[in-house]
């Protein structure tokens, strides 16, 4: 049997880079700092820049500084004092209290430039002050952040100012499993990751005054989002283009079509088709519907599912006429030419 099925994007893989550094970090223990080479570590075994940005350093965070040339700092661990301050080798004392971990490499650099040409600086911070969630894909403000007391998923979602236009109203929500499963009867356990997982309407959470769903968040939680999912329409239409789903599962072949702004011209009603993505392959199947008997209130409607492709042929007919005329009219010139003439 062919299984078919609607696309879905697999949870970004970028987390889990930045995920193992964290399962490190036990509360209350902590992480050993990494031992120096003779060759510097790629700047690539860093959290990526999408989960960084945001996070504000504070009292009792332990960072990693990366310098490669400056021996005094480079492979070393710091901690940042109550004050909110870092005592460095050959910079002195530097505050680093409330500044990103960009806007603390910035400050670095700036500093280093007395002493090398080109200092480049990469921070990673080792030990959180607080037990860290993570805000991965597109919410407003992306970005790790400190998990201070009772937090609940609309507090935190709130408070990084909620999603972007052009994103999924699905959140998929990763816990490791030493926090216990997640607390919803859709969530999913992965035995060998170690860790469960569950999808959240963000129309259920707005349109609920307790929901179940807003769940409160534990330690090193992955909260993600992905662009919002579509469905493709192309040939003899309005208008060509992907349609969104927002919070729908699917959305009907009369509606895609209303929203594509209708047949064109030339359309063959009668033989439209959806192609829909085949499981574990790169091909598609074919489903063929006569869109006009759907019109007609003859046959139910169609559901189109994330990443299908709605396509509607031009009809051989049109195409034939034009043709004759074309060829009509290629004859006719030159004999009503030579009429004209004579």
């Amino acid at each position: 049997m062919v299984m078919l099925r609607g696309f879905k994007a697999p949870l970004l893989a970028v987390v889990f880079s930045f995920y193992g550094l964290a399962q490190q970090a036990q509360p209350g223990q902590p992480t050993p700092a990494p031992v120096p080479g003779n060759q510097a570590p790629q700047p690539a075994e860093l959290p990526p820049d999408s989960i960084r940005p945001n996070y504000p350093l504070g009292p009792n965070d332990q960072i990693l500084i990366r310098a490669p040339g400056v021996e005094e700092i480079n492979e070393r661990p710091f901690r940042i004092d109550a004050e909110g301050f870092i005592n460095l080798p050959l910079i002195g004392r530097i505050r680093a209290g409330g500044l990103t971990l960009q806007q603390l490499e910035a400050e670095l650099v700036k500093r280093l430039r007395e002493y090398i040409v080109n200092p480049q600086v990469i921070i990673a911070v080792t030990q959180f002050r607080s037990e860290p969630v993570f805000f991965v894909g597109l919410f407003q403000r992306p970005g790790i952040y400190p998990l201070q007391g009772r937090r609940t998923l609309v507090e935190m979602l709130s408070s990084i100012g909620g999603l972007q236009p052009n994103a999924s109203r699905h959140i998929k929500v990763t816990r490791r499993m030493e926090y216990g499963t997640i607390p919803l009867p859709n969530a999913a356990e992965d035995p060998e990751k170690k860790i469960s997982s569950v999808e959240i309407s963000m129309g259920s959470l707005r349109e609920n005054v307790n929901p179940a769903e807003d769940i409160v968040l534990q330690p090193f939680d992955v909260i993600s989002v992905e662009r919002a999912e579509l469905v493709y329409v192309n040939g003899e239409v309005g208008r060509v283009g992907g349609i969104e789903l927002g919070e729908r599962d699917s959305v009907s072949l009369a509606q895609t079509l209303t929203m594509a702004g209708g047949f064109g011209r030339d359309a063959n009603r009668g033989k439209v088709r959806i192609l829909r993505p085949i499981l574990n392959t790169d091909r598609r199947a074919e489903i063929e519907v006569d869109a006009n008997r759907v019109f007609e209130g003859k046959e139910n409607d169609v559901p189109l599912l994330p990443n299908d492709v709605l396509f509607v042929p031009r009809s051989n007919t049109r195409t034939l006429l034009t043709v004759a005329s074309t060829v009509s009219l290629a004859l006719l010139g030159p004999l009503l030419y030579y009429a004209f003439l004579h």
